[in-house]
């Protein structure tokens, strides 16, 4: 006998917490094998293909391309074993709505306290009979899990493939302790008003459907906190059980898209642009806008920079690749090497802050990112324990990474773990720029075009190639001081690059 079994949006690491559904790439109807890849979607951090850890028939998809999925809501459902029953696989395409609906789709069974569900079977696809459940050992594809620990899915109870049976009021659910157990809640904009007002949405009762904590149940918390304790509530009239009926709908939406504004009219306004374009900032370049706006918010950056004569570096560059047969040293590499070496001499600028703990941490290792731009925007891909590589071996780690950034190839592994962050503006054309942080870390270098201009050389008057450097610091970690020594520093190993040899 088939069940249904729900697929719901696994958590993608990272501390993300929403993806963006690009492409399907299964239908309603389509039978799908485990660990297939069903759909994919767009994090703040990369592409992802997303495998189905069931076996079986599509019989609802959540979201349509385009929409923010929250980690935790509805995928898809598949009926297990429809597709070796008679007839199961047309029985299950006409149990779930429009394709992208998200609200009828014939779904699995409610889990009970005991871990089976009303249909009989049990959570995750395992047998009632209490055997080991057949796990994937897949969760992303290229991330390599194991089967999920005692994960359970929150589903709705049906009869074979018809309309689910009425089910029987349950208890409110009772207040979860402090630091104990899941948190019952898939909408961000909850997660963000719990923040807000520094609640710990463990410590708040959910109203919603299994104990789902609504926008409502926060807002009632943060007023508890500051009233004195309150008499019993009134008997619930109608319009207000509409009311907190409407409230749910819209905390458990998935995804809501707001149509475009009317053209403003009326005395002291101005009609909006006939040909204007609205773009929605989301996904990924919802991400990159929020890195920023806190990053701007929170730290308090200073910037400093000084001209420098790259003559002799480019030389040196020329000389290491003269050799037949051996790898090309880019000077992005060599600009690496000299920042890996700043960083061994001035280690309060290879830190990160945590502005929650107040607190400096200062990394033994060099997490080196630098700012790629992709048809997507600008990424910053990292390259792990900078310290210890030579310019050939950062070369071919920076040609790696960069091709996989233009390709949408990077993983979220690949965009982590960076402690300092070199931005190579000059590849635009503009000579200097006061870039933004990237938080948490604590300083970039910033590296202009390289230009022919007029130079004093050894007392006399020449046309050099320069490059104006410049260093923004968070102020937190360092004084002026150590930023000016670290600037200075790198300046010297570009004017004479024979300084690292000191380092080598």
């Amino acid at each position: 006998m088939a069940s249904v079994r729900e697929f719901t949006l696994p958590d993608l690491g990272e501390g993300l917490t929403e993806a963006t559904v690009v492409r399907w790439m299964v239908a309603v109807g389509d039978v799908v094998a485990v660990d297939q890849s069903v759909v994919e979607v767009e994090t703040a951090k990369a592409l992802v293909d997303v495998p189905c850890p069931y076996g079986g028939v599509v019989t609802a998809r959540y979201g349509d391309e385009g929409a923010e999925i929250p980690v935790g809501a509805p995928l898809l459902t598949v009926a297990v074993g429809a597709q070796d029953s008679t007839g199961g696989g047309a029985d299950a395409g006409t149990g779930g709505g429009a394709d992208g609906d998200g609200g009828d789709g014939v779904a699995g069974g409610r889990t009970t306290a005991e871990g089976t569900s009303a249909n009989g079977s049990v959570a995750n696809g395992s047998p009632a009979n209490g055997t080991a459940p057949e796990a994937s050992g897949n969760v992303l594809v290229g991330y390599g899990t194991g089967a999920p620990a005692g994960r359970r899915r929150r589903t709705r109870p049906v009869d074979g493939f018809g309309p689910p049976a009425p089910a029987a009021p349950a208890p409110a659910p009772a207040p979860r302790a402090a630091g104990q157990g899941p948190v019952a809640v898939i909408s961000p904009l909850v997660r963000r008003l719990a923040r807000e007002h520094d609640l710990d949405l463990r410590a708040v009762t959910g109203s919603g459907p299994d104990g789902l904590i609504l926008r409502a149940d926060v807002e009632r918390a943060a007023r508890s906190r500051t009233e004195t304790a309150p008499a019993a509530p009134p008997a619930q009239t109608q319009a207000q059980a509409q009311t907190q009926a409407q409230t749910q709908a819209q905390a458990q939406a998935q995804t809501y898209v707001r149509p475009p504004a009317p053209p403003a009219t009326g005395p002291g306004t101005e009609p909006t642009p006939e040909h204007a374009t609205r773009i929605p900032l989301t996904g990924f370049r919802g991400a990159v806008a929020d890195k920023l706006s806190r990053s701007r918010r929170e730290i308090p950056d200073a910037t400093c920079w000084v001209d420098a004569d790259a003559t002799e570096l480019l030389a040196a560059r020329r000389a290491m690749n003269s050799r037949s047969g051996a790898a090309k040293v880019s000077l992005l590499a060599l600009l690496a090497r000299i920042c890996t070496a700043a960083l061994a001499r001035f280690p309060e600028l290879n830190a990160t802050v945590g502005t929650e703990a107040r607190e400096v941490v200062r990394h033994s290792e060099v997490g080196l990112g630098f700012a790629a731009q992709t048809p997507r925007g600008l990424v910053v891909p990292v390259v792990k324990g900078a310290h210890a590589m030579h310019a050939a071996r950062l070369s071919e780690e920076l040609a790696r990474l960069t091709e996989s950034a233009r390709t949408g190839d990077l993983k979220p592994s690949d965009m982590t773990g960076g402690t300092f962050t070199l931005n190579n503006y000059g590849v635009f054309g503009v000579d200097g720029s006061t870039p933004i942080i990237n938080h948490p870390e604590a300083a970039m270098l910033g590296v202009g075009r390289i230009a022919e201009k007029p130079w004093v050389h050894e007392g006399q008057l020449a046309v050099r190639r320069v490059v104006q450097l410049s260093l923004t610091f968070d102020h937190r970690v360092c004084d002026g001081g150590t930023a000016g020594g670290f600037l200075r520093f790198v300046a010297d190993c570009v004017e004479q690059p024979a300084v690292l040899l000191r380092t080598l």
